[in-house]
């Protein structure tokens, strides 16, 4: 197979189980479902994956087994967190390695070029729930069932991940179960994001441009706008709002196991409206000693291996570390992605 784009520029076609929104393709998981797995139509919805990987780097998923209340109460979670009072929200603070809140501009983007030469703190504030990796625990705000709702969510997100792998895999002309030993214990973090409505400065972002860290990103849709991407060929655009889907990107990990043939596309988020705007994406990854290398198919003579390899916990943490050095204590350089 050619793990190369072709024409970027162009708008992704619709094939097989998929349709398109604007330029960005919606992937139909309702093969995933089945009892009994059709070879036909996974391998169908492998290409569609592969496609958009190569092509744009975003895709929506419809027909992915979360139900729409389940989402909805994790944007109700988002709201009642936030709305505390700024010292209950304080005393548990996201640390080094322990989940908790982060203030209004406790971030700011320099793991990435992407954010241009003047950065600025990020204008968000946030709640992150880790599990697995190098994380220890979780400090949880004294608000009744947040803690069992955000771990529910957490196994329900985990369980859409590793459905998703085998299709993964198939995508890049691997076996189905290739990526299983890497992701049996997943490292993933769920965010829960307020954009409070301002007039933002020069340079001064709700969240500066960007790539992810994880291989996939999973973002519900909500129904206050904010999020714009930048795909190869393209300007700045806005995804359109699919009630029930999530935007799925892939990440900086996923771009170096398949050595820069799948993208880790540029995006960024404000909010222009004259109200809140709340934001809970979960980034998944895998295992904290996953030795991420370039897989063999994307490795060749004419397409030698780009990147040294190195573990999925060691590119967190020093992500972690360059975007959060206030909270880790720790300054460190830049890498090459």
């Amino acid at each position: 197979m050619a793990l190369t784009s072709q024409d970027r520029g162009s708008t992704t076609q619709s094939t097989g189980s998929a349709g398109t929104t604007g330029v960005i393709p919606v992937l139909n998981l309702a093969p995933l479902n089945e009892p009994v797995p059709d070879p036909a139509a996974q391998a169908a919805l492998a290409a569609e994956l592969r496609d958009t990987l190569t092509e744009m780097g975003f895709f929506f998923i419809v027909n992915h087994g979360i139900p729409a209340t389940t989402i909805e109460l994790m944007f109700d979670e988002a709201r009642r967190l936030h709305a505390l009072p700024q010292p209950v929200k304080d005393s548990i603070p996201m640390g080094k390695v322990v989940g908790g809140y982060l203030g209004m501009g406790g971030g700011t983007s320099y793991a990435s070029d992407i954010a241009g030469p003047v950065r600025k703190p990020n204008q968000n504030e946030a709640f992150f729930c880790h599990r697995h990796g190098y994380h220890t625990h979780n400090q949880y705000p004294p608000l009744e069932h947040f803690a069992e709702r955000c771990e529910s969510y957490i196994d329900q997100l985990i369980a859409l991940g590793s459905r998703m792998l085998p299709i993964l895999a198939l995508s890049l002309d691997l076996p189905p179960d290739y990526f299983d030993p890497h992701f049996d214990e997943p490292s993933v973090s769920l965010r829960m994001s307020h954009y409070p409505p301002m007039d933002y400065d020069d340079n001064e972002w709700g969240l500066a441009p960007h790539s992810d860290s994880s291989v996939f990103t999973f973002l519900p849709a909500n129904d206050v706008p904010g999020l714009e991407i930048r795909p190869a060929g393209y300007d700045w655009i806005s995804p359109p709002q699919m009630r029930g889907s999530y935007l799925v990107n892939s990440g900086d990990m996923l771009k170096r196991w398949t050595n820069n043939a799948y993208l880790s596309t540029a995006h960024r988020a404000r909010n222009l409206s004259a109200g809140d705007r709340y934001a809970v994406p979960f980034f998944y990854g895998a295992r904290d000693d996953a030795v991420v290398d370039p897989v063999p198919t994307a490795v060749s003579s004419e397409r030698p291996a780009r990147h040294e390899p190195i573990t999925y916990g060691d590119y967190q943490r020093w992500f972690l570390n360059r975007n959060y050095a206030n909270v880790t204590g720790e300054k460190v350089g830049k890498f090459e992605t």
